[in-house]
């Protein structure tokens, strides 16, 4: 018997079938059956929740545009859907917000939340966060698989300079595309230790020679070393930009401006050497040689190109300048206090060491930091008292950033691996449908696969049934096809 004031929906196509805020609707959703009531459906009228209200009208064609299936005598509609997923959804009409589940993939989420019509506005702000990381994971994987496929793929309408510039662009930028590329990426490497060992043995007095004037220079056989680290550099600098295939963006990414500026002192002091005479004084020549000369030690920096780990610190301080911005806050709020209360109390002592405030920072800064060179020290007992405070408060600001800036590096690392290992599954995903569907084809649809011929009877070895079943329902990347509603592996996750 139906409650006061309320009523369940009439039968579909007939006169009495309207909406209204007094209607019950029962939903049941991979098994979870709720009970709904149209003064709440009704606050969204665009959601599909709130269109069951008036489908009866449409008659069943309009019904089973909306749901999976429908009970006539149970007034039930059922959806083949995830009932998790529904739970959380379903709390706009009461809360006016949507919160995700701990443990529901986002873009599945997404995914329901678009089913239910449900704009992505009423997402809270916390869970759009984990969407969008999801999102980017996506784009990474994507644009990584599309790299790959594009360096394996090989476009006959392309002419020879362009097909040999992209040999050079992948032979240089690659080393795990090849045996050659991989030694050439080794000898690369060890050059940059070599100039580098070069450097530092270049200043040793013992190994340097003495010139015309007396003066002690390097010695010509490292001299010669050098030369020809900085020709093998400039000739791989030159071979890279020239096979890029964007030479303004390859001119201003961050390593390569690192590369020129190892290279390029070696050009000016070698043209201030033979040139410069001409135009200054000896004495300028060799102080700007000199000067030019220490700027030598960028090419250290050149190693991170063939270090992950490196790249990989870097991008991690990049994510962690919160927390080093919180760092250097504590650490300069800290040195003005304690040096300004080192100098105060420092005053009464006839032989202080403390002259002035900005003296006295750098006596805050060895302190707060645990050096303590010994070079200026507190010798009153409220100064020392001062001194014990500083360095507790120095131990204390530092140790504070350092969890997150190291779960930061361990985080972006473990991603990097994903990321990567998630980009080789998908390309052999892609060759296991290419080999089932036929050779010269990267990847298939759903609809190549429902179209595939019979599989022959009595044939030996696996057949392509059988690996399909392995790729079912996984194999898709939404950036790298047209086609849609198909579920992705990072998708699928729950």
């Amino acid at each position: 018997m139906e409650a006061a004031g309320e009523r369940s929906l009439p039968e579909p196509g007939s006169q009495d079938s309207r909406a209204g805020d007094d209607i019950e609707i029962v939903v049941n959703v991979g098994g979870v059956r709720q009970v709904l009531y149209g003064d709440l459906l009704s606050q969204y009228p665009e959601t599909r929740l709130a269109e069951l209200m008036g489908c009866l009208a449409g008659g069943y064609d309009t019904i089973f545009s909306l749901c999976d299936d429908y009970d006539p005598g149970k007034r039930e509609f059922y959806f083949d859907r995830d009932p998790d997923a529904f739970k959380c959804v379903i709390e706009v009409y009461y809360f006016g917000e949507v919160h995700m589940k701990k443990g529901i993939c986002p873009i599945c989420f997404k995914n329901e939340m678009d089913f239910w019509k449900v704009d992505l506005k009423f997402l809270d702000d916390c869970c759009k966060s984990h969407l969008s990381e999801k999102r980017e994971e996506l784009e990474e994987i994507a644009r990584r698989v599309q790299l790959i496929l594009d360096d394996l793929g090989v476009d006959s309408a392309e002419g020879r300079w362009r097909r040999c510039q992209k040999c050079v662009w992948k032979f240089l930028e690659k080393p795990e595309s090849s045996c050659p590329a991989r030694v050439v990426a080794v000898l690369s490497f060890l050059l940059i230790l070599i100039s580098s060992v070069v450097m530092c043995m270049g200043t040793i007095p013992e190994l340097q020679v003495l010139d015309a004037d007396g003066n002690r220079v390097e010695h010509p056989t490292l001299e010669n070393v050098e030369t020809a680290c900085i020709g093998w550099f400039t000739l791989e600098y030159l071979l890279r930009l020239f096979s890029s295939p964007n030479k303004l963006h390859f001119a201003l990414s961050f390593m390569n401006i690192v590369d020129v500026l190892a290279i390029l002192p070696f050009y000016v002091s070698l043209t201030l050497t033979h040139l410069g005479a001409r135009m200054m004084e000896l004495t300028n020549v060799q102080q700007a040689v000199q000067a030019l000369r220490i700027m030598r030690i960028a090419r250290i920096f050149k190693l991170a190109r063939h270090s992950s780990g490196l790249q990989t610190l870097t991008y991690a301080l990049k994510r962690s300048f919160k927390e080093l911005g919180l760092l250097l806050m504590y650490l300069a709020v800290g040195i003005f206090v304690f040096s300004a209360l080192g100098y105060t109390m420092e005053q009464s002592h006839p032989e202080t060491l403390f002259k002035s405030i900005p003296q006295s920072f750098w006596w805050a800064i060895i302190t707060m930091t645990t050096v303590g060179y010994g070079d200026i020290y507190p010798k009153t007992t409220l100064g020392k008292l001062n001194a014990a405070i500083s360095f507790l408060c120095g131990v204390i600001a530092i140790a504070l950033p350092i969890h997150p800036i190291i779960n930061n590096f361990v985080r972006y690392y473990n991603k990097q691996r994903v990321l990567e290992t998630a980009a080789k599954h998908e390309l052999e995903l892609m060759e296991l449908n290419s080999s089932g569907a036929g050779e010269g084809k990267v990847g298939c649809s759903r609809s190549d696969l429902d179209s595939l011929p019979p599989e022959p009877a009595g044939e030996e070895g696996p057949s392509w049934s059988s690996r399909l079943k392995i790729s079912h329902s996984d194999t898709f990347i939404p950036l790298l096809t047209e086609e849609k509603h198909h579920r992705t592996r990072l998708q699928s996750c729950k």
